[in-house]
């Protein structure tokens, strides 16, 4: 896992200042929140602003989504139109990475999110990012797969095409160039 650090103080105020402009121009994800206070549960937790970090470098574009009022968190996904750039051609997990005899990818979806901090979308969530808009129009991401599905060596994944959200089956160890993954963050 990567040691996770506290960003600099310009390098946090620039990761600030990119996320309240997004949350700005993207209103219709989040009614009725209000950033400074967002801003103010990020400042009192700095590994949750080194992932989302990790999630902007990679290609996310994080937005909030939602407000947990039970337990106060933020929920923050990836909300980049397509599969983030920086997290294709990947296989589901480590074991199917391990799998592999032969062209292995240099990662997995589920070891990326844990090395970055968050983790995958779940195919509900997937299906709430899409009110939001399109996404995922020429890619498709891994979503979290149920242990029985993953037990008989598959994972699922999500895409829109269509006008329709639609959510398929591969093996696990597959890898495609337009295959990612979106990720999720309680803050």
């Amino acid at each position: 896992m990567a040691k996770r650090t506290e960003l600099s103080p310009e390098l946090r105020e620039e990761l600030f200042l990119l996320l309240k402009t997004r949350f700005e121009k993207n209103m219709h994800r989040h009614e009725g929140l209000q950033w400074v206070a967002i801003q103010t549960k990020l400042e009192a937790n700095p590994d949750k602003v080194w992932s989302l970090l990790q999630m902007e470098e990679t290609g996310g574009e994080p937005d909030v989504v939602g407000h947990d009022k039970e337990t106060g968190e933020y929920l923050f996904y990836d909300c980049s139109a397509e599969s983030p750039k920086g997290r294709r051609s990947i296989c589901y997990d480590h074991r199917a990475l391990e799998s592999r005899k032969e062209h292995k990818p240099k990662n997995s979806a589920m070891g990326m999110a844990a090395e970055m901090g968050i983790e995958l979308l779940t195919e509900e969530q997937y299906r709430a990012l899409q009110q939001f808009g399109k996404f995922d129009t020429k890619t498709s991401s891994w979503l979290m797969t149920s242990t029985s599905i993953r037990e008989m060596g598959g994972a699922i994944f999500g895409d829109w095409r269509y006008g329709t959200v639609f959510v398929y089956h591969n093996g696990a160890e597959s890898y495609y160039a337009a295959r990612g993954f979106r990720g999720s963050l309680r803050v």
